[in-house]
């Protein structure tokens, strides 16, 4: 089963010219929708998959068989590209694609307990387990201690009730034991949110709270600042970059990492402002409403006609604005 890959035509056409393409890193390979729309495009071109979940892998590897050697599947967190490439003797790439966030295929199965719609165990580990230290969001939730849980809301879920909520928690394990599922958490959220603030929230109440809580269970701020970080010495002379984001905090680290980037000489910030999804893909796909897709190239920086020359051909063809 192919899940749609969020602003696939947007990702394709960043990674134009695609002779130049020799081999992609897709760091966040899922079900491999974009990598199986990589492949079909740029037949030269080598793929390299990498994921932390076990069963993301094996749909990968039935989706991406006709492809054959072309496609090399690494298991693991790209926060460990300085030591999982080499493992397969890869020095430089031509792209790197990152589709942060869960994907649809754990929100949509709720015993891995992402989604805060239905009944699952409170787990939110992207790798089931087998690559973290095994944290469960259910270990977070009845063992923190109150300021440490406020703490957590507000840096990464960045709610205005994460002190009430916190207070509710520690109070509901204190009298009735731990919350163990996703469903007695909501139930928690809704009964300690003002209904006033529920309705005027326009999303669901619990939304930033399991967002908090699944950064911190898979360590996935520190774990974007690492690639961050390691990125530069895996890339050509050029090579594209792209990163698609699901919420304020990665989409600022990421804009930041850019323009130090740019700042320092090392290539071009083609996206000064992030991509959106068109309006009929969020039709389409409810869950890409709030993806934002920036795009940074290694290399030579263009001088400013050939900038213009660019804009002029891009202009044309309708493909991503230049820096």
């Amino acid at each position: 089963m192919l899940h749609v890959p969020v602003m696939l035509q947007e990702v394709l056409e960043a990674l134009r010219p695609w002779e130049e393409q020799v081999c992609v890193v897709d760091g966040t390979l899922g079900a491999a929708g974009h990598a199986r729309a990589i492949l079909a495009n740029c037949p030269r071109c080598r793929l390299v998959g990498i994921d932390q979940d076990p069963s993301a892998l094996d749909e990968a590897r039935l989706n991406l068989a006709p492809y054959g050697d072309r496609v090399t599947l690494i298991p693991g967190n790209f926060r460990d590209l300085s030591t999982l490439l080499p493992r397969y003797e890869i020095k430089v790439c031509s792209a790197f694609l990152f589709d942060l966030g869960v994907s649809s295929m754990q929100i949509d199965r709720e015993e891995r307990g992402f989604s805060f719609h239905g009944e699952g165990p409170l787990d939110m580990r992207m790798d089931s387990g087998t690559l973290s230290r095994g944290v469960t969001a259910a270990d977070i939730v009845n063992s923190w201690e109150l300021g440490d849980l406020i703490g957590l809301f507000r840096r990464y879920g960045e709610d205005p009730f994460a002190v009430p909520i916190a207070r509710a928690i520690v109070m509901h394990r204190e009298r009735y034991g731990p919350l163990m599922t996703t469903e007695s958490l909501v139930a928690l959220i809704r009964r300690t949110l003002p209904a006033p603030a529920q309705r005027k929230a326009g999303t669901h109440p619990a939304r930033r709270i399991f967002q908090a809580l699944r950064i911190a269970v898979n360590d996935e701020m520190e774990a974007l600042r690492e690639t961050l970080e390691s990125l530069p010495s895996f890339c050509g002379d050029p090579s594209t970059v792209v990163f698609i984001t699901y919420h304020s905090l990665e989409d600022r680290l990421v804009k930041q990492h850019m323009k130090t980037w740019a700042a320092e000489g090392k290539g071009l910030l083609v996206t000064k402002k992030p991509l959106v999804p068109r309006e009929e893909e969020i039709r389409e796909n409810k869950r890409s409403r709030s993806a934002k897709l920036r795009v940074f190239r290694f290399g030579p920086v263009p001088t400013r006609e050939e900038r213009r020359a660019a804009r002029r051909k891009e202009g044309r063809s309708g493909g991503l604005p230049s820096a």
